[in-house]
């Protein structure tokens, strides 16, 4: 690993969630001398990755970060299959529709289709969301027991009161989402809102990403026809990336095992 590339993406990680820090607080953070860091700052300063906040001495990241993330979401085979499918399943649900990918711990929305009656609401693509608040999410760990394994050996962050985070809770469940096909959050990530997912595989077989419907929580539980046309369209993405079967065929024991350890 060299060292400075992996302190400068400390510092990015350090920023992300709309945070802005000074000098001081991203050296405690990151453990390092305040020159070491204020030198790294100033040179993703210069390339557009980080800015400096008006009027102040405090950094959050920079436009060359979003032109980046679009650059990232273009080639993703997935994103291109999928955008016809989703927009069609807004248009017949009525509802919100995203397209999540693996993150680190996190699902990135690598596609969102934002509800068509019309009212005002804020572009997703691009937001990350903690894969244990997600329903997104709850299928990527469902099907792949490494990273299930990786994501629920830390700790848990708390997004809201109902947010689910006893690891041991959380696998146990995995095994019955793979099995069923779906997984579902209620005001885990957002109050008010929740939703439900279904798996996306590739000609291999593998869940590469999901695809969910997000409905107000005073709405919920959604309807079999909201279920029904979300699995039609996860089998659909699915069928445009080469897989032959579909739903995916759940993992063997991996979910089991993780609940035993």
């Amino acid at each position: 690993m060299i060292q400075a590339i992996d302190r400068a993406a400390k510092v990015l990680s350090s920023l992300q969630g709309a945070r802005h820090l000074g000098i001081t607080e991203l050296a405690a953070a990151l453990e390092l001398p305040p020159s070491t860091v204020h030198g790294i700052v100033k040179s993703l300063q210069q390339h557009g990755l980080v800015a400096k906040e008006r009027g102040s001495n405090r950094y959050m990241l920079g436009p060359a970060l979003l032109k980046l993330s679009n650059v990232y979401l273009d080639t993703l085979d997935v994103r291109a299959r999928a955008m016809r499918w989703t927009r069609e399943l807004s248009r017949r649900t009525g509802l919100a529709v995203r397209l999540g990918a693996e993150l680190f711990d996190e699902v990135i929305v690598i596609h969102h289709n934002r509800r068509p009656d019309g009212s005002q609401q804020m572009l997703e693509t691009g937001l990350t969301i903690p894969a244990h608040a997600s329903a997104m999410g709850k299928i990527l760990l469902a099907y792949d027991g490494d990273y299930a394994s990786e994501v629920l050996s830390k700790p848990l962050r708390s997004l809201t009161g109902d947010t689910v985070t006893d690891a041991a809770k959380l696998s146990l469940g995995l095994a019955q989402i793979a099995t069923r096909g779906l997984a579902t959050e209620e005001d885990e990530a957002v109050l008010g809102e929740s939703s439900v997912a279904a798996p996306v595989s590739d000609a291999s077989g593998n869940v590469i990403a999901a695809v969910a419907v997000v409905l107000p929580t005073s709405e919920w539980p959604p309807e079999d026809p909201v279920l029904n046309d979300l699995r039609e369209t996860a089998r659909n993405i699915s069928r445009e990336l080469g897989a032959m079967n579909w739903p995916p065929p759940a993992p063997s024991g991996a979910a089991t095992e993780l609940a035993e350890d």
